[in-house]
């Protein structure tokens, strides 16, 4: 698997983490927030582009039996049930990750598992203003 076949994995998984409803946001690793420290975040915020990178919040992972292994870390909205909201992120990461890997030819039977964190939950609005 290439590269960009990777990073099209995680953006397939974190769009379809974020696309769960109660998943206000995913938060970022310690090494992706140092990036995007280091980088010019605040001129891209300041021309309208978003703060993290799309697949910020997810890791991915093949493993050399052809396993793949996703952890996504979701930010919440408090007034969702967590335990619901997780299952729904484990189940629609699976099966957008499987689509995706079935529609470009993933050789062999491949496997997806999926761990989901969740990190925080917040009022949406807090999150607009704290962010």
């Amino acid at each position: 698997m290439t590269t960009a076949e990777r990073e099209a994995v995680h953006r397939t998984a974190a769009r379809a983490a974020l696309g769960v409803p109660g998943v206000v946001a995913l938060q970022p690793a310690l090494a992706e927030r140092l990036a995007l420290a280091a980088s010019h975040v605040f001129e891209a915020v300041a021309a309208g582009a978003s703060r993290a990178p799309e697949g910020a919040g997810v890791r991915c992972e093949i493993a050399s039996n052809g396993v793949w292994h996703l952890e996504v870390r979701c930010i919440l909205d408090e007034d969702h049930r967590v335990v619901d909201v997780a299952r729904r992120v484990r189940s629609d990461v699976r099966v957008a990750v499987n689509a995706y890997l079935d529609q470009h030819d993933a050789a062999g039977p491949l496997t997806v598992r999926v761990r989901v964190s969740v990190t925080r939950t917040i009022r949406p609005a807090a999150w607009r203003t704290a962010y």
